[in-house]
């Protein structure tokens, strides 16, 4: 499609990947196991003041594709996906990503971020019944873990104020992923579930 385009930047200050057992995202196992966290399934949530949490749902099979973590003005959308023992997984979405954004006319930079590398998007949306389509921009990150890929989408205020991005960021690092022991093939989405305490709510997916 014509007007996609896509920048590489490098930048600095960016986390190692040997970091992350500190720093987060974390494994299930890394975690006190008497912390108290919102369950959801394959991604635990420490509760937090001025955090609204919600699953999001397929519209056809009415499971849960995602997690919404509304924080002040921003929102961050999780996935937490399988990948293999012996290799990264975020290297190969990244470019899957970049491939299906740029087809969508999509323009992109990919750069060094606080969470690694990560993907800068202006993404036209074609609004229904309209002949013109409008423009959201997101911040789309990505932790690799043992076994499982982190991937979050950020919008909202965050993208434009660094108090509120670093907020984001470290919600981001907050999360526990439960992998389980359960063989799944690379790139599988890890199940998210309801928790009795919390109501479902029905959103499309923000990429």
């Amino acid at each position: 499609m014509q007007g996609a385009s896509l920048l590489l930047v490098q930048a600095e200050g960016t986390i190692h990947v040997d970091d992350r057992s500190k720093t987060g995202p974390f494994d299930e196992s890394e975690v006190d196991s008497v912390r108290i966290f919102v369950d959801l399934g394959g991604i635990k949530v420490p509760p937090c003041e001025r955090l609204s949490i919600r699953l999001e749902f397929d519209r056809v099979t009415n499971k849960p594709v995602a997690l919404g973590l509304d924080y002040g003005k921003s929102t961050l959308q999780v996935q937490p996906f399988a990948a293999p023992s012996n290799s990264s997984l975020w290297e190969d979405v990244r470019k899957q990503l970049r491939d299906q954004l740029l087809s969508r006319g999509a323009h992109l930079v990919e750069t060094d971020g606080a969470l690694g590398k990560e993907l800068r998007a202006s993404i036209p949306v074609l609004m229904a019944g309209e002949t013109f389509s409008e423009t959201r921009w997101a911040r789309i990150v990505g932790v690799d873990g043992p076994r499982w890929l982190l991937r979050g989408v950020i919008v909202g205020e965050a993208l434009t104020n660094d108090s509120a991005a670093a907020e984001i960021e470290n919600l981001f690092r907050s999360l526990v992923v439960v992998r389980g022991n359960l063989p799944m093939p690379p790139h599988e989405m890890i199940p998210l579930r309801m928790p009795l305490e919390l109501t479902s709510g029905v959103t499309q997916s923000l990429v």
